[in-house]
């Protein structure tokens, strides 16, 4: 198909980004274009102006901050971010390699996955689980807001209108520390019906200190599986409370029902693939 009518314009700088964006309305940031430009094909998303990011190379690369935390450019691409220092993060190494084919992962990048916010996208579960930050820029400053909070409903983020996602930043690794991803794919198109990510910080005793499951494809939006964290924190997380806690990992939560799976479907299926991806992270933990 072919989208409706657009303006274009490719910024020279992040400074000029934002000053389109705040002079804009109807204008949508462009940076790998492979959610944004099929959407536009079959005229779901109809942006008055697209704004092309995608050669402003101050958004690109990884980088080891000074406490530890790894900084990843809002354009970075997926292929960029497996053959890093990322890689040491079993959450990213496992959900990565199995997004899109090799042109997307080659050509998509994290910040515009994040930004735009798929219900079913794997990357935003991972930064759930891990905890991550995100960076927002505008003409306003800048600000960091936390993963858990910034997915708000469908293709919807705190990003204000005139903002730009510009980094990633995952915590520094720690001892005892392990991660892990789970998907029940829909085979066609890869994308995860059901997918759980894991974050798990065991302490002394193997007591668990932290644990963050971020879960995709389940409800309209990525989220924090907050009543399984509850249940196993300080715990030593033995198999049936592993368990019993998975069991919770739809609460709270209007769970999705399509031709591909069924609401009662995708909840059980959402226990389970809990319970073994919370098993796989503590299997992982060094």
């Amino acid at each position: 198909m072919i989208p409706a009518a657009f303006g274009y314009t490719r910024a020279g700088s992040v400074d000029e980004a934002l000053r389109l964006l705040a002079d804009d309305d109807g204008a949508k940031v462009l940076a790998g274009g492979q959610s944004l430009l099929p959407l536009m094909k079959l005229r779901l998303a109809s942006p008055g102006t697209l704004i092309d990011i995608g050669r402003l190379d101050e958004l690109r690369g990884i980088d080891r901050l000074d406490d530890g935390r790894l900084q990843i450019g809002a354009l970075t691409t997926y292929a960029e971010l497996l053959d890093s220092a990322a890689e040491h993060y079993g959450v990213l190494r496992d959900a990565l390699p199995s997004i899109g084919d090799l042109q997307v992962r080659n050509m998509g990048t994290v910040g515009g996955a994040v930004s735009h916010a798929d219900p079913a996208s794997d990357l935003p579960a991972a930064l759930l689980a891990l905890d991550a930050d995100l960076v927002l820029q505008s003409g306003r400053g800048t600000r960091t807001v936390k993963a858990n909070g910034f997915f708000e409903g469908p293709f919807q983020t705190a990003i204000g209108r005139d903002e730009l996602l510009t980094a990633v930043i995952l915590p520094a690794p720690r001892d005892g520390s392990g991660s892990a991803y789970e998907a029940l794919e829909q085979p066609a198109s890869g994308y995860a019906m059901v997918g759980v990510a894991v974050g798990v910080v065991v302490g002394a005793g193997d007591v668990i200190e932290y644990l963050g499951v971020g879960i995709t494809g389940v409800g309209d939006h990525p989220y924090r599986a907050t009543g399984v964290e509850s249940a196993l924190a300080g715990t030593t997380a033995a198999a049936d409370a592993i368990a019993a806690a998975a069991a919770h990992a739809a609460d709270g939560v209007t769970v999705n029902s399509d031709i591909h799976a069924s609401a009662e479907y995708r909840t059980a299926m959402a226990a389970v693939i809990t319970r073994r991806a919370i098993q796989k992270a503590l299997a992982r933990v060094a």
